[in-house]
């Protein structure tokens, strides 16, 4: 365990094959021009993809990230290749005045906030229930779920009507999964707060939803993974294999522009087709 008890998501410039993190046919059109959005865990993975998705669709772009600060710099030299603005906010986003800094920091540099990406989180693997320690049992908690209250908060002071929240699930919330036990709990929680939020502030015109993903190849994955278990990751699904954080962010954009006008208190599964992992 590392950073006070998270173990490290993982650095993706050492990841063989390297996720594809955008791919080269993909076409902006303008969705989200002007916008500013903040995502969390935007360093690498899924999040890295959603942050230069965003900024081929014409926003500027803030991540806040826990420590892995070359993979930052990576996701910032993509936003910044498509001629938008990136905020790389490093902290450790269980604590709560950091998050509250991210939003304001976000605002006072980017000049505003319209999409707030709830994205981070950590897993540890585990056979049985009993080895989940109360430590591990608060820490990914206090990881997974805090942090999504913590930044929803004080982003609200900033959103309007017209802005989005957007959730990062898990496929796992919705099957389960026998060796993720604590972190599906979490995910269930992530997609509890989803619906209730957008339940919350449907009445401001700020829409809330989620997208859950199923085996997904970013560096979560190869930290957290045996090199076996890495060759066998995603065959299970009816896609018999892996995807791609390309194949993620996609949805993201959706649920960030108006093509989603009429979509809140939802979810987005982008799974191969179903998962049991």
């Amino acid at each position: 365990m590392s950073a006070k008890g998270i173990t490290t998501p993982g650095k993706q410039r050492p990841m063989q094959p390297q996720p594809d993190t955008i791919r080269a046919g993909y076409r902006g059109s303008g969705k989200l021009d002007g916008k500013v959005a903040l995502i969390s865990g935007g360093d690498s993975g899924i999040g890295r993809a959603v942050a230069v998705h965003f900024a081929r669709e014409g926003a500027d772009v803030a991540i806040l990230y826990l420590s892995e600060d070359a993979d930052a710099r990576d996701t910032q030299t993509m936003v910044e290749a498509e001629g938008r603005r990136c905020l790389l906010l490093r902290g450790d986003a269980r604590n709560v005045a950091r998050c509250k800094s991210a939003v304001e920091r976000t605002v006072r540099t980017l000049g505003r906030l319209d999409v707030l990406v709830n994205n981070l989180a950590d897993h540890v693997t585990q056979s049985k229930l009993e080895d989940i320690t109360p430590a591990q049992l608060r820490t990914t908690f206090e990881n997974n779920v805090f942090p999504f209250f913590h930044l929803t908060r004080y982003a609200l002071a900033h959103l309007k009507k017209g802005s989005a929240i957007i959730n990062t699930g898990s496929v796992t919330s919705f099957r389960g999964s026998e060796h993720l036990i604590d972190y599906a709990a979490t995910k269930g929680a992530v997609e509890s707060f989803t619906y209730s939020l957008a339940k919350n502030v449907v009445g401001r015109g700020i829409r809330v939803n989620g997208v859950a993903p199923g085996p997904i190849w970013t560096p979560l994955i190869t930290s957290s993974k045996s090199p076996k278990e890495q060759r066998e990751f995603g065959k299970d699904t009816p896609m018999k294999r892996p995807g791609q954080p390309s194949e993620v962010a996609p949805a993201f954009v959706y649920l960030a522009c108006d093509d989603s006008s009429y979509v809140t208190g939802q979810f987005l599964h982008v799974n191969g087709g179903g998962y049991n992992g």
